[in-house]
């Protein structure tokens, strides 16, 4: 499937059109429609199959524009991924100035983290513990969260899940 077939906005084909995408991969094919109707999903796929613009590209387009709060909430099991992950987002989001993602990871400066926070970010990749970090210190608001997804199969951030779903 092509992703000029998957119903996505002009500044997101634009976007992927200028990374020299054309067609989706199968988890892209499947998981994009999906998530753009709303609907909740749970896909598997083997690294380098593009999870993140399968789960990131329609989070992207879900944002609601003049919402300058966290819409978003992406975990990562390392601050690699995370960075990783949020690069991605920020290509994907080239020609929609109102998304802005935000990477929050340890061993990173927690001020300028929260700077960022404050500027306005929407959407959130972090790693389990420092996205923990920012809840406690109120400096993450969970409260306008409408897409959470996490970027692995770790047991670990499955348990932080049922952990962080009582503060959504």
């Amino acid at each position: 499937m092509l992703f000029t077939e998957l119903g996505l906005s002009p500044e997101i084909l634009r976007a992927v059109e200028e990374l020299g995408f054309e067609e989706a991969t199968e988890i892209q094919s499947k998981a994009i429609p999906l998530m753009l109707e709303g609907g909740e999903i749970i896909r598997r796929s083997n690294t380098g199959t593009g999870k993140t613009a399968a789960f990131g590209i329609p989070s992207i387009e879900k944002i609601e524009k003049g919402n300058n709060t966290v819409q978003v909430l992406v975990l990562c099991p390392t601050r690699e991924l995370a960075m990783q992950a949020c690069d991605e987002l920020k290509k994907f989001s080239k020609y929609m100035p109102w998304v802005k993602p935000c990477a929050v990871y340890g061993g990173a400066s927690m001020e300028k983290q929260i700077f960022e926070l404050k500027r306005g970010a929407n959407i959130v990749v972090g790693t389990p513990g420092r996205v923990m970090d920012h809840i406690d210190r109120r400096t993450l608001k969970l409260e306008n969260i409408k897409i959470f997804w996490y970027n692995t199969n770790n047991l670990i951030l499955l348990c932080f899940k049922k952990k962080l779903s009582n503060n959504l």
